[in-house]
């Protein structure tokens, strides 16, 4: 595995946290903003849920480093 596979990878982690939809997905199973809010932790659990509302905040630039993906796997085959 080299390194622009790791980074493929990671940037398609990004995506699937970006499109992940609140009132659909995260509310019903408790991962909503309001759990974080009610619990100051340091848990794994708390950390998630920020991972996942911290990628959908970034969704503009997660647009853009899918062109320059998609052009450099275009241009270099």
């Amino acid at each position: 595995m080299g390194l622009w596979t790791f980074l493929e990878g990671c940037l398609l982690i990004a995506n699937a946290l970006a499109i992940l939809n609140e009132d659909r997905f995260l509310a019903p199973r408790g991962w909503s903003l309001s759990e974080v809010s009610e619990r100051r932790g340091k848990s794994l659990k708390v950390q998630a849920i920020g991972l996942i509302y911290a990628t959908q905040y970034l969704r503009l630039p997660l647009i853009f480093l899918n062109v320059i993906t998609i052009v450099i796997m275009l241009v270099s085959g």
